[in-house]
């Protein structure tokens, strides 16, 4: 059912899973000490779903009689900056939604419509990452940073006493 190029997709795939969820949660722990807890929170959500494509990608490379690799694809990096760290991540977005986009042809082409269809899936979720960073990178432009972070502390609620 398998071949060597779908195999080596799926490897890299989840390789790249493995790095997008730890590059989530150091963005996390980077924002809480920032003090944008609401940001932070966001971004343990994303890790988790980070955390699941990666499940979903290591089942297939099981059931495919693979060995699956738990390898980062790149390292995670300190942002030092609410636009360095949307800017980072849309680029690993962007990438992330070609390379699954092309895997999932050369295993449409391989007659393997399991692997095909779980990387037709996850392309789909991570569009959905990616318009949610357009939004926040066009939002920190418009409003400043000061602004725009205003939105994500807790316990900074603006009591109309003076």
């Amino acid at each position: 059912m398998s071949n060597e190029t779908t195999m080596k997709n799926l490897q890299k795939a989840l390789s790249m899973e493995v790095s997008a969820m730890h590059q989530y949660q150091l963005h996390a722990h980077t924002l809480d000490d920032w003090g944008l807890d609401k940001l932070a929170a966001q971004m343990r959500e994303e890790m988790t779903e980070e955390l699941g494509h990666s499940n979903e990608y290591m089942d297939r490379i099981i059931f495919l009689n693979g060995e699956p690799e738990l390898t980062f694809y790149k390292k995670p990096v300190k942002a030092k900056s609410l636009e360095e760290m949307f800017k980072a991540d849309l680029a690993d977005e962007e990438e992330a939604i070609a390379f699954y986009t092309e895997a999932a042809m050369q295993a449409g082409e391989q007659s393997d419509v399991g692997t095909r269809t779980l990387f037709e899936k996850i392309v789909l979720e991570e569009e959905g990452h990616k318009s949610w960073l357009e939004l926040q990178l066009s939002l920190l432009d418009r409003l400043g940073e000061e602004t725009f972070s205003s939105k994500y502390v807790s316990g900074v609620e603006s009591s109309g006493d003076a």
